[in-house]
């Protein structure tokens, strides 16, 4: 074979073997890539076997979301409880699908119930604005007061702020009330125990603070005296 057509042979066999070598390896990373993208669409068909429930309790305005027991039923059998959160949240997570019903409770307020819940794989049940817990009248705590100025009249149209004294001293403002045209005003509780401060003010008023330290279910009476500020 003449020396020309040796060296073609060479080189031809040298570019075959170099892009077999080359076609191996993108192979190769090819399945590595692809492994992770599988795994990745196993684990998802995975998760998406159970669904998620969540919602939001609302109550009245100067009462507390926080708290409320949640359990989640089929039927009347209990299949989990949760409690809401400071901003009256809930969820249930990884819940196997089927019709569920919910109870809530709380002291001082009605018991909630909701049912036909359906709760379908891989999907989430919203409940946000369907949760509201109505003031229990007969075990509730009611804070009824009246606002006087310093010749002991009526005082309407004050500004009565509330507010929570915690363990620590330190204070939680609640709720607020303008005093009606005979000077009173009215705060619902939930009937746990705890020290409540009340603060009245008025234009041209000093300020004027009463705590009422609430034990349970009853009716609690306030009167603050309004006296001009000092110039």
């Amino acid at each position: 074979m003449p020396h020309a057509a040796r060296r073609k042979t060479g080189v031809t066999m040298f570019r075959r073997k170099f892009f077999q070598t080359l076609a191996a390896a993108l192979l190769s990373l090819s399945l590595i890539g692809a492994a992770p993208s599988l795994a990745q669409k196993k684990s998802k068909k995975q998760s998406a076997t159970t669904g998620y429930l969540s919602g939001r309790v609302r109550v009245d305005a100067g009462l507390s979301a926080a708290g409320v027991s949640v359990r989640l039923r089929q039927g009347d059998s209990e299949v989990a409880e949760t409690t809401t959160n400071s901003k009256g949240e809930f969820e249930f997570r990884d819940v196997a699908p089927g019709s569920y019903g919910l109870t809530l409770r709380k002291a001082g307020l009605q018991v909630g119930r909701l049912e036909n819940l359906e709760v379908r794989a891989g999907q989430t049940v919203s409940l946000k604005d369907h949760l509201f817990l109505p003031v229990d009248e007969g075990s509730i705590a009611f804070i009824k007061g009246s606002v006087f100025n310093s010749d002991g009249r009526s005082l309407p149209g004050a500004r009565v702020e509330l507010a929570r004294v915690e363990p620590d001293g330190s204070v939680k403002k609640l709720d607020s009330r303008v005093s009606n045209t005979t000077g009173s005003f009215v705060f619902k509780l939930t009937p746990e125990r705890a020290r409540y401060r009340l603060t009245a003010k008025a234009d041209g008023m000093a300020e004027a603070s009463q705590d009422v330290n609430v034990e349970g279910a009853a009716i609690y009476r306030a009167a603050l005296n309004l006296k001009p500020a000092s110039k």
